[in-house]
């Protein structure tokens, strides 16, 4: 095993910036923390709401963006051209393959059913052992606490087993999402028999 290195973070957020402005504060932050730790952003490839707030900070602050975006959305999520990366898939099955194979790691900013469903599909792979790589849900002003009370009622429900319990951090401050993705970094493997099952989408 070699030494875990943190190159890029996979973001998913909303298209829209919710009501909160605290939510856009936190992603142009993050997006800031990012290119001044070197850390590339992964994400969405478009323009507006949230996704557009975090690609355009990492880019003023002099980091690197990857865009994923599907051709159908080119248009709806306004694309962001402006990013040293910017990839047109035909679907969305490979936009969050690629999204997966391209980061180190995972955060959730707030968003909507998109990003809810991007979580919940990252969760599940790493609650079924085919990825060990980091997932930080960015609770911010408590956005998450619904969801977070319904993965409580599951596992009381006894819908989410002992020994299954979802592997994920949360944290309610982006200061602490980069150092919280470092201390839970796994060594990567060295060869294929070391190496995780590829996922498949």
């Amino acid at each position: 095993m070699s030494e875990p290195s943190l190159q890029k973070i996979c973001v998913y957020c909303g298209s829209g910036s919710g009501g909160n402005p605290a939510y856009a504060e936190a992603a142009r932050r993050l997006g800031e923390i990012f290119a001044k730790a070197g850390i590339g952003l992964v994400y969405g490839g478009g323009c507006i709401g949230l996704m557009g707030e975090i690609a355009r900070s990492v880019l003023e602050h002099g980091g690197h963006v990857t865009g994923i975006i599907p051709t159908f959305l080119t248009e709806r999520e306004v694309m962001l051209k402006d990013v040293q990366e910017l990839i047109v898939v035909e679907d969305m099955h490979q936009r969050k393959h690629l999204m997966f194979d391209k980061s180190d790691a995972f955060v959730a900013l707030p968003g909507g059913l998109g990003t809810l469903e991007e979580l919940v599909e990252q969760l599940t792979w790493a609650q079924l052992g085919r990825h060990q790589k980091p997932i930080v849900l960015a609770d911010i002003e408590g956005f998450w606490q619904p969801l977070l009370k319904l993965f409580a009622h599951m596992q009381n429900d006894g819908f989410i087993r002992p020994g299954a319990e979802l592997k994920m951090e949360i944290v309610d401050d982006v200061e602490t999402i980069v150092p919280t993705i470092r201390a839970n970094l796994k060594p990567h493997a060295e060869n294929a028999e070391e190496a995780a099952i590829d996922i498949k989408f």
